[in-house]
């Protein structure tokens, strides 16, 4: 599924309908470059969790956790940025906490697959990077602002339980006012697959 999010409004709502359908042990892994709003997004989740604590970019920190304030499942916000492989990932035991938190990691790709085969790949591109190409400058904070606020936003469930939940997931994202999504019953289909579906109208 592709979103196309016009402005922080949209992104906030965009998390929140996702946050509807997230439950303990869910995996979220988040790509994206500086300043393409990893942390952006996992703030409005956050809030949408009704999560406590400011959430902030952990570089620092590794991870933190942020307790539910209504009885949910907590979210643990990673980042991986700094890690050499996933050893270190390990060494952070995760697992322990998995099975009974909502864990986001950012830059997680090709580390964090390994704590669980059900996950969620959530790649996040600013249009003016689709405009120019990568844009490998550092010293741009997920935080910091940008005069252009739009982005393009790729979900794919991985797994069974997300091959699952994602028609739902979907639907709800396509319901949002003003949020344009492309091809959501097909974009998470392996063009085998989809080509094999037959003509169902």
């Amino acid at each position: 599924m592709r979103v196309h999010l016009e402005s922080l409004e949209q992104m906030r709502s965009f998390a929140a309908a996702l946050a509807d359908h997230l439950r303990a042990g869910d995996l979220l892994i988040l790509t994206g470059n500086l300043g393409a709003g990893k942390t952006t997004f996992t703030q409005s989740l956050g809030k949408a969790l009704d999560v406590a604590g400011r959430i902030t970019s952990p570089t620092f920190v590794i991870a933190r956790e942020h307790p539910s304030r209504s009885g949910g499942p907590a979210l643990v916000h990673v980042d991986a940025y700094r890690l050499a492989d996933g050893e270190e990932l390990e060494d952070l035991d995760l697992d322990s906490e998995l099975d009974e938190s909502i864990t986001v990691v950012e830059w997680g790709a090709g580390l964090a697959e390994q704590l669980s085969s059900d996950h969620l790949d959530i790649t996040i591109t600013p249009v003016w990077d689709e405009d120019a190409g990568d844009d490998d400058s550092v010293g741009m904070d997920d935080e910091d602002e940008v005069e252009d606020e739009r982005r393009t936003v790729d979900v794919t469930g991985r797994g069974d339980a997300w091959i699952e939940r994602m028609p739902a997931v979907e639907a709800a994202v396509s319901a949002l006012a003003g949020l344009r999504v492309d091809d959501p019953a097909s974009a998470d289909l392996p063009a085998e697959d989809f080509a094999d579906e037959g003509d169902e109208s």
